[in-house]
């Protein structure tokens, strides 16, 4: 197994990186194109905004548990290439949508095949000893930050072009991490390891069931998922509104916006990369979901209420931090499951996510639209501090060290 967790890993992080390339180069470019089709304000785009990202996360809630449960009875490889090329169709689509319809529908067929962090995640949980995980983890936020360095950077400067291009080039990338995963990425799911598909386990309920089966595991099961929840709704206020925030607070363009979530994406890529493996090592998974968690609130609060670009450089100093809280939690949460049911799991926890990006998007954008028509566009990241801030208590309180399950 030692010559495939070397293939594998660095493979699932370079289509990691490829695919958040593909999702930040459009990020500059979605007012102007939302209010463009739909002849909206800028607030009233936000909500539009806000109802495209829930339509993607609906779709992703149902198909995750599917998608995982499929990379458990087929194994991994297959998955994640049949994802990247339905992104790769999606984009396409979206590149010459006529009408904001159009825009949803793509969003929908991104949704119902899921992205790569899902099936990418379960690689990792296959490639990696329950004490490096945390670490490994790591490297797929990492790509993350790399990836968002990258695009939005490169989706302002091709914007140029016109609002459409930036979609044309994400289909390409995403295209290329097809053909690439084809020729270069390992299975990594041993024969031994997988079991039989069933419409009765491909579900988010079936995919939790195992987290509550032992008494000492499933005490911690509740608080931990509930935290996990709190911290995805309050996280969704970066990808559904800071294109339409940042337009409305400093009057910025595709080329500031992609410029500053290029240094939000350079700083999560060094936390996650350079800190992650040395602060989990050091605090144990538990302490550093909690730091990160509290790094990421305290930004978001601050946001709220900054009144100077500069500042938004500033805080995120601090706020990158908070990406210790994906590899941190992933690691306690993929302790409590056995080896034939990770795909399962992180299927379940792309339909957890999936909710709170259905719920998140609607709360952020509604606080921000509703809070810019009467003077504080602060809102919404003043309610994701709270949220995170709560999910950092619960860790805190009533999370303790998990032991691994047996792969019975």
């Amino acid at each position: 197994m030692s010559r495939t967790t070397h293939r594998a890993i660095p493979i699932v992080v370079a289509a990691a990186v490829i695919d958040v390339i593909g999702f930040g180069i459009i990020a500059p470019v979605l007012p102007q194109l939302i209010t463009d089709l739909g002849h909206l304000d800028l607030p009233a785009a936000t909500r539009v905004g806000g109802w495209m990202l829930a339509t993607f996360a609906l779709a992703q809630f149902v198909a995750g548990p599917i998608i995982g449960n499929l990379g458990d009875r087929f194994g991994r490889r297959p998955v994640l290439i049949a994802c990247m090329v339905a992104f790769a169709v999606d984009y396409a689509l979206q590149a010459v949508a006529p009408t904001l319809a159009w825009l949803f529908v793509g969003r929908a067929i991104a949704g119902l095949t899921g992205a790569v962090y899902g099936p990418a995640g379960a690689v990792i949980a296959d490639v990696s000893p329950p004490e490096k995980r945390a670490a490994n983890y790591g490297l797929l936020g990492a790509a993350f930050g790399i990836g968002f360095v990258i695009g939005p950077a490169l989706g302002g400067l091709v914007a140029t072009l016109g609002p459409r291009t930036p979609f044309v080039v994400a289909g390409a990338l995403a295209a290329v991490n097809a053909v690439a995963m084809y020729f270069l990425l390992p299975e990594t799911l041993a024969p031994e390891n997988r079991r039989a598909f069933s419409w009765r386990e491909a579900n988010v309920v079936a995919a939790f069931r195992p987290l509550f089966a032992a008494g000492a595991i499933g005490a911690h099961a509740a608080p931990l998922l509930i935290a996990w929840f709190l911290w995805q709704l309050g996280s969704v206020v970066y990808p559904a509104t800071w294109s339409f925030w940042a337009t409305i607070r400093f009057g910025w363009g595709p080329k500031e916006i992609g410029w500053s979530l290029a240094w939000v994406g350079l700083l999560m890529g060094v936390v996650q990369g350079a800190l992650t493996g040395r602060v989990v090592g050091r605090l144990g998974e538990r302490r550093a979901a909690v730091v990160g968690l509290a790094c990421g609130a305290a930004c978001m609060i601050a946001y709220a209420f900054t009144t100077r670009p500069w500042q938004v450089y500033a805080f995120f100093l601090v706020g990158a931090l908070g990406a210790f809280a994906w590899p941190a939690l992933n690691g306690l949460v993929s302790r409590m499951t056995a080896a034939n049911r990770q795909g399962a799991l992180q299927g379940g926890i792309g339909s957890l996510n999936s909710v709170a990006a259905v719920i998140g998007p609607l709360l952020a954008t509604q606080s921000l639209a509703l809070g810019a028509r009467h003077g504080f566009d602060g809102a919404a990241f003043l309610l994701a501090g709270a949220l995170i801030g709560t999910a950092a208590a619960i860790i805190a309180l009533l999370v303790r060290p998990i032991p691994v399950q047996d792969d019975g």
